[in-house]
């Protein structure tokens, strides 16, 4: 998979301290609990996972994740019935899908990609 070099720009930054603040939210926030059980559910091989894009819509949410990485997933879920199961679509990062993208979405990617690395390299040791 070839990413998006990264420069360490204030975009770049700024794309970092928004992932990770959501990272944190996804994890310990109980306003994301239901979210992270679903992405469990659907992920048992989950051992991080960034969100990339929250689309709200009239009564569903729609997000785009970053599960590890190497697979983007989309989860759309009912915001207020829980009984309707939620669409669940996933593939693999690769050279199509990266090129498929533009500039701002490949940057947020090949940053949470980073950020996935380092949080895989520290559940390692």
């Amino acid at each position: 998979m070839e990413l998006i070099k990264l420069k360490h720009t204030k975009t770049e930054s700024d794309i970092q301290s928004h992932l990770i603040r959501e990272h944190r939210a996804l994890f310990n926030d109980e306003s994301k609990s239901r979210l992270l059980e679903m992405i469990k559910s659907f992920f048992p091989e989950m051992r991080t996972a960034y969100i990339i894009f929250w689309l709200p819509e009239e009564s569903e949410d729609i997000v785009t994740l970053l599960i590890n990485n190497n697979t983007i997933a989309s989860i759309e879920f009912d915001r207020y019935d829980t009984s309707i199961e939620p669409i669940v679509e996933s593939k693999p990062i690769d050279r199509h899908y990266i090129k498929g993208l533009r500039r701002y979405p490949q940057l947020t990617i090949a940053v949470a990609v980073e950020l996935a690395n380092s949080d895989l390299m520290s559940h390692r040791n």
